[in-house]
């Protein structure tokens, strides 16, 4: 018989464990079909963790093992060691958030744990937001939007008055429970008619585009957020210094002749125009312009004077069409044919009035002229 398919359950909690018996009540005894998770793992602060510990998971008094044995629930996961308290940027425990320091190894904390949470292709993982400061919630969500798989949720569970944020109030109960609101009412109320609802919350799946720009394994919230932001908004680099274009964050090696005609074609569309193909006499203005980025792109590695020679009466239809094929060729082998759509020269208009620029954004098109450092995509100076 094939293993069961790892369900796990994140919950962010501050003071209040109780969000960690509210989720499982909703997911595994109310909800319709049920989803029982196979684990639980528990983000929260130093004192958080410590409640956690006291109120859910003694066996005999823990109101975790109580609200599996009165709704007879599988054996699932939770125990110390499933309790990952927030760390601190030297790696202390975290008592609380405060700080912008606290925020950002915050942010970290989570990102890195539903990493790992999503890592096995076959799990489902389904985060709770419900618990903890808003940041925290915040942080949870966002992560799992920058890690999710379809098979991943994410979840804030509501609890009716008198019984939200109760002490004493840990899940609807199977049979009548008498608890008291705080004084000085302190009036009678049945845990049992509590209503607790599980609000499910739709989120874009970002992974792809993460996982495309290597963020998922190597960058903090900040660079993963960034990582993808490169991806939503394409950014172009033509760098001359090192002979490359920078399509987001990978370096394209490409021949002087092709980087120079995409480098004109890139700085056409900064500039808010386009190229039109030349007619088969020639165009000598069109030749200037190609020229003028060759001497770059080729600077000190060639004698220039054959392509000279070849345009002096102007650049024609059918040397612009073979750099644009070759162009196109070299963008796809090196990015793959749908991110050579992103960045590759876009057509416009019919024959004999054909035109030609990039789909990237004007403002974020950038050189590194001859002389200046490689910038590796926004280190260095830059030519806007």
């Amino acid at each position: 018989m094939a293993a069961a398919r790892r369900r796990v359950l994140l919950a962010v909690t501050g003071l209040s464990p109780q969000v960690v018996t509210e989720t499982v009540y909703s997911l595994a005894v109310a909800r319709k079909p049920p989803w029982t998770p196979t684990e639980v793992l528990l983000v929260t602060t130093a004192e958080g963790a410590e409640r956690a510990r006291l109120t859910l998971l003694d066996r005999n008094s823990g109101w975790f093992h109580r609200l599996r044995r009165e709704y007879r629930l599988p054996s699932i996961r939770f125990d110390a060691s499933c309790i990952r308290v927030l760390a601190d940027a030297s790696g202390g425990p975290l008592s609380d958030i405060r700080t912008a320091e606290d925020n950002a190894a915050a942010a970290d904390f989570l990102l890195e744990e539903i990493r790992q949470a999503t890592a096995d292709p076959e799990s489902e993982v389904h985060v709770s937001i419900a618990g903890g400061r808003k940041t925290m919630g915040f942080f949870a969500g966002y992560a799992l939007s920058l890690c999710g798989r379809p098979q991943d949720t994410l979840s804030h569970v509501l609890v009716e008055a008198p019984f939200e944020g109760h002490p004493s109030f840990f899940y609807p109960s199977r049979e009548p429970r008498v608890i008291y609101t705080p004084p000085p009412e302190s009036r009678p109320i049945d845990a049992s008619k509590a209503r607790v609802t599980l609000a499910e919350i739709p989120f874009v799946r970002l992974r792809a585009l993460l996982e495309r720009n290597r963020g998922l394994a190597e960058a903090g919230f900040a660079g993963a957020v960034e990582a993808v932001q490169q991806e939503l908004t394409p950014v172009l680099e033509v760098d001359f210094a090192a002979g490359v274009v920078h399509a987001s964050r990978q370096a394209v090696p490409l021949r002087p002749a092709e980087l120079a005609f995409y480098a004109m074609i890139a700085r056409a569309t900064k500039n808010g125009q386009s190229i039109e193909c030349p007619p088969e006499g020639g165009d000598v203005e069109l030749a200037r312009q190609f020229l003028e980025e060759y001497r770059k792109a080729a600077a000190g590695e060639r004698d220039l004077s054959p392509t000279e020679k070849a345009l002096k009466h102007g650049m024609d239809g059918a040397y612009f069409r073979e750099r644009l094929s070759r162009l196109g060729r070299q963008l796809q082998e090196a990015l793959g044919r749908q991110q050579a759509l992103v960045y590759g020269v876009r057509k416009e208009g019919k024959r004999p009035k054909t035109r030609y620029r990039l789909e990237v954004a004007p403002d974020a098109i950038r050189f590194v002229e001859p002389g200046q450092e490689n910038s590796n995509m926004g280190s260095g100076r830059l030519t806007r």
